[in-house]
């Protein structure tokens, strides 16, 4: 169980993919270290400020069986911005999510339900995610997880390169998150 309760960082970039198949691909060929593919729910929840969700994760092996499943409270905060940003966020492991969502939207209501299929890849301190979100289509996002102030411009190199990799433009760049996508305010 997590029990760091350490407010963490992030330097992110989502964009819209064109070819999910050939960005699997490209993910492939780079030099990761962990590769797997989960199914997730996230339910964003009203809440003062950023943003919050309750995300249900079902992990899968290589041959396509469910081997976990888990859930995960996340508060996030990032700028809405078409370009590499910095977000902060708190992640708390949660045992009952079906209390921890009535709780939740009793609090602050249900905003929005995204339904994905999420393959995640590791290159270097990014977390490379290919989504295909239910309604919305194919995306892609890097998360490079920031430890320490300096690897803020050796993380904003690596984006860089997977920028040029798998062949991102800036009309691909997106904003927002999937939530505010599914609830049409973008």
């Amino acid at each position: 169980m997590n029990t760091n309760t350490a407010l963490r960082g992030n330097l992110e970039l989502k964009a819209q993919l064109a070819d999910l198949a050939k960005a699997q691909r490209t993910a492939t060929s780079l030099p990761i270290h962990h590769a797997e593919r989960q199914d997730q729910i996230d339910t964003y929840f009203g809440c003062g400020r950023g943003r919050l969700k309750l995300r249900e994760i079902e992990l899968f092996d290589r041959d396509g069986r469910q081997v976990e499943s888990r859930a995960e409270l996340i508060w996030y905060e990032r700028p809405d911005l078409a370009d590499a940003k910095r977000s902060r966020y708190h992640l708390v492991d949660v045992v009952d999510a079906a209390a921890m969502k009535a709780a939740l939207s009793a609090a602050g209501g249900q905003l929005a339900i995204v339904c994905k299929r999420r393959w995640i890849y590791l290159f270097e301190n990014v977390r490379i995610h290919l989504d295909r979100v239910d309604s919305l289509g194919d995306f892609l996002e890097f998360e490079a997880v920031l430890s320490t102030a300096d690897e803020l411009s050796s993380s904003q190199e690596r984006l860089s390169l997977l920028r040029r990799e798998f062949e991102i433009s800036d009309a691909d760049l997106l904003e927002a998150s999937y939530g505010e996508m599914i609830l049409g305010e973008v």
